[in-house]
């Protein structure tokens, strides 16, 4: 398949090539797997939304290629992941599992902390890891994603629900925030 990038294989899964897309697969799904198990911890979920995800890829592959100004290819499947865990717990019958559900929920409330976020306090030790704890959960999030996610403010945006502008505000103040609290 020669080393095309992920936007190329993007292109050439909205043309129908299905090896483009089984390779575009290979590539991104154990990333999205973790992103996903960081917000979820309900296997069956995370499963169901990884092979809604990859329905809407091959579907709608089209739709990043003709709309993609200036997004990452990574940035769009995770907005296409984000918003079908959005809909499983808003789907009928997951009322059932709300226990389960409070235990996926990525917020400031969530009581324990997620498998990223204790992978990074064991890596992020000292002055760094020290200043990362002082943030507010909404600052966090937005380093997350900019920094360790790599998306770009759009893409942030979209993922958070916050407009472009917040992203960069909250982006800003944290970077502030860690430099004072590292100081």
């Amino acid at each position: 398949m020669g080393r095309l990038d992920e936007e190329g294989l993007l292109r050439r899964v909205s043309r129908g090539d299905r090896a483009a897309f089984e390779e575009f697969y290979r590539r991104t799904s154990p990333w999205l797997a973790v992103r996903l198990r960081r917000r979820c911890a309900d296997e069956q979920i995370v499963g169901e939304v990884l092979q809604e995800t990859y329905l809407v890829v091959w579907r709608a592959a089209g739709s990043f290629v003709g709309g993609a100004a200036g997004g990452s290819a990574l940035g769009w499947l995770w907005t296409v992941a984000a918003r079908r865990l959005v809909d499983a717990f808003r789907s009928e019958g997951r009322h059932q599992i709300s226990v389960r559900a409070a235990a996926c929920a990525d917020s400031a409330e969530a009581d324990t902390p997620s498998a990223e976020e204790t992978l990074l306090e064991s890596t992020l030790s000292g002055d760094v890891g020290d200043a990362l704890a002082t943030l507010a959960p909404e600052l966090r999030q937005v380093l997350q994603a900019l920094v360790l996610d790599g998306l770009s403010v759009r893409e942030t945006s979209a993922l958070l629900g916050i407009p472009e502008g917040t992203v960069k505000t909250r982006a800003r103040r944290a970077r502030l925030a860690m430099r004072k609290a590292m100081s």
